[in-house]
């Protein structure tokens, strides 16, 4: 401790000479650079410490805290440069040092919590960090709802901090932002929109959405303040104003609870015989099948005399969501069925017509009946 008082005021020497005065700055910039060098290290052991435990704030809280603290040692450090050239050539210039040193502190602190409530957002909605990670929308509309906060507040406490009144700048939004609200409307309905989707949560990042009003279907890659990103089936962006979604149904089939098995299956009038047994089977086939909800809605019943064909319906639900696996079990469905009705010899129908044709002898008759012209 007694080395460093020494050490500062050896800095502190007033004296014009060129020498003394360079190597005082030149002490400065090597002892700047050497605490730099020894706080990363730290901060690097400290994270080697605190990476086996269970806790998501303390690694974010150092993760955020690197830049800042580079830049406030090197603050301190052009502070006391400052010192050293201002007492050796009394430069008007460094009059001003005062005023940026107190705005880089506001920035620094503004920084430190801004990248803090980053990591901490993206620590809380990994799956690898957190046992019960936090839905991602509302973990975003969270961090964006904090980010703004510290950015307001560092500006109020940079405008007093340069001896602005701060009850005038609020007087003056008072009054301004009702101008503002008139030609801005469209945008404030749109935060405001925004804000209606963060709390109803009528969709998340990643859900299949899709609206019958307009021609809108694909997968929602982000929620922002103004606008939101879907990304259709063919890759292309689409970029929805968020006011849109008050005024506009939207299916989210993300959260369907089951997905449905609809089919109308016909076989031939030549197979009426075994129509009955056709259905049963596929009744019990289906009423063992794992992929199948059983808890939910199974018709399979004989349905409708058709122009060419016997129908009967198969309606289920299939236990999974999944598109891809839900295709995989109608597939089987299907193949199951299809097995079935080979099963029993008879065969799936296909529009056909019957002609009747007289023969030679009705013919004859039919023209002996029409009377003369």
């Amino acid at each position: 401790m007694q080395a460093l008082t020494d050490l500062y005021a050896y800095l502190l020497q007033t004296s014009s000479d060129p020498k003394i005065w360079l190597s005082q700055v030149f002490v400065v910039v090597l002892f700047t650079v050497l605490c730099n060098f020894v706080l990363m290290r730290f901060i690097d052991a400290t994270e080697k410490v605190v990476a086996n435990t269970k806790s998501l704030w303390d690694d974010a809280l150092l993760d955020a805290a690197r830049i800042p603290v580079r830049l406030f040692v090197w603050t301190i450090g052009l502070t006391v440069a400052a010192k050293v050239l201002d007492n050796a050539t009394q430069s008007s210039l460094l009059e001003l040092w005062p005023e940026v040193r107190s705005m880089s502190y506001i920035v620094i602190v503004a920084m430190f919590f801004t990248r803090f409530i980053r990591f901490a957002e993206t620590n809380l909605i990994d799956e690898q960090r957190c046992a019960a990670p936090m839905d991602k929308t509302t973990a975003t509309a969270i961090g964006k709802l904090l980010r703004l906060s510290v950015v307001i507040t560092a500006f109020l406490v940079a405008l007093q901090t340069l001896g602005y009144s701060i009850s005038g700048v609020l007087a003056f939004g008072g009054v301004g932002g009702v101008a503002v609200g008139f030609a801005a409307k469209d945008l404030l309905a749109n935060f405001f929109g925004g804000l209606m989707l963060y709390l109803d949560k009528p969709f998340s990042v990643g859900d299949w959405v899709r609206s019958p009003d307009r021609d809108i279907e694909g997968t929602v890659e982000d929620i922002g303040w103004r606008l939101t990103r879907i990304r259709t089936f063919d890759k292309r962006p689409l970029y929805i104003p968020n006011s849109m979604f008050s005024s506009i149904i939207v299916e989210n089939p993300s959260r369907m609870a089951h997905r449905r098995i609809y089919e109308n299956i016909g076989i031939r009038y030549e197979d009426a015989h075994v129509l009955h047994a056709v259905v049963n089977d596929v009744r019990a086939m289906l009423k063992s099948h794992p992929d199948i909800a059983q808890q939910q809605t199974q018709i399979v019943h004989f349905n409708a005399y058709a122009a060419s064909h016997l129908e009967f319906m198969v309606y289920v639900f299939t236990t999974t969501t999944d598109w891809l696996q839900f295709h995989a079990i109608k597939e089987d469905v299907l193949t199951r069925i299809m097995a079935i009705v080979n099963q029993h010899g008879a065969q799936f129908a296909y529009p056909t017509q019957t002609l009747h044709i007289a023969n030679e002898v009705g013919l004859a008759q039919l023209q002996h009946a029409q009377p003369p012209t």
